[in-house]
């Protein structure tokens, strides 16, 4: 089996996505490290939704003795304070969101479409809720998805319908996966980017839509600072 790439590598991609000076939510688990991929100089402004702007990267095993319980994000994760950064309550927080205050939504999915209908929060054998996504996805200017392109025993999580309920429909804008990177536009999906090892067709065989290929389609470049 080829080898695919890993959830900081994937992290690493989505990030180059951010311009400088914006603000981004970064959603549960994979998103959240991509406030550790950030080019040294660029200044992002992480924003969460229970009520933090400006603090800095995710706190790793090895920064344990800089944890603070009342400094985590949305996902629980423990993240490092920086020069500048607020707090406030839920409400102002949310009140950013639906005013179109926040540039970037990274979020997981556990199923896209090619209209770009966003699925992540419910699926059979699972629970929980949907939490801020539904007001992220529509209140955000952008919203990048990142995720493993397919699911363990291979199955399609790039579709053409998601079964899964739906989060919002036509809110994603980018696909980044630890094979491809697919752009959602009105045509349908573009591949504009593929992981080194894997070919264009070979990608297509896991993808359940028919994936228009960018006539500048290349290989990631995975390690080049933007």
């Amino acid at each position: 089996m080829k080898p695919r790439l890993d959830e900081m590598t994937i992290a690493l991609r989505a990030a180059k996505e951010f311009p400088d000076g914006a603000v981004v939510n970064l959603g549960f688990g994979m998103p959240g490290l991509c406030s550790l991929a950030m080019p040294e100089g660029r200044r992002i402004i992480f924003h969460t939704e229970n009520g933090a702007l400006g603090f800095g990267p995710v706190l790793t095993e090895d920064k344990r003795d800089q944890r603070d319980f009342c400094l985590i994000n949305a996902s629980g994760q423990f993240v490092s304070r920086q020069p500048g950064m607020s707090f406030f309550d839920h409400a102002t927080s949310f009140g950013m969101i639906r005013g179109g205050h926040i540039d970037i939504a990274v979020l997981g999915a556990l199923q896209v479409s090619e209209a770009g209908d966003l699925a992540n929060w419910s699926a059979p054998g699972r629970s929980g809720g949907m939490g801020g996504a539904m007001d992220l996805v529509i209140g955000t200017r952008k919203t990048i998805v990142t995720m493993e392109h397919t699911t363990k025993d291979n199955k399609f999580k790039i579709v053409k319908e998601c079964t899964y309920p739906l989060t919002a429909r036509g809110c994603v804008d980018l696909i980044v996966t630890d094979l491809a990177v697919i752009e959602v536009t009105g045509r349908g999906l573009v591949l504009k980017e593929y992981a080194p090892g894997w070919t264009p067709d070979e990608i297509q065989e896991l993808t359940e839509p028919r994936l228009i290929m960018a006539e500048d389609r290349k290989e990631m470049e995975l390690y080049k600072r933007c």
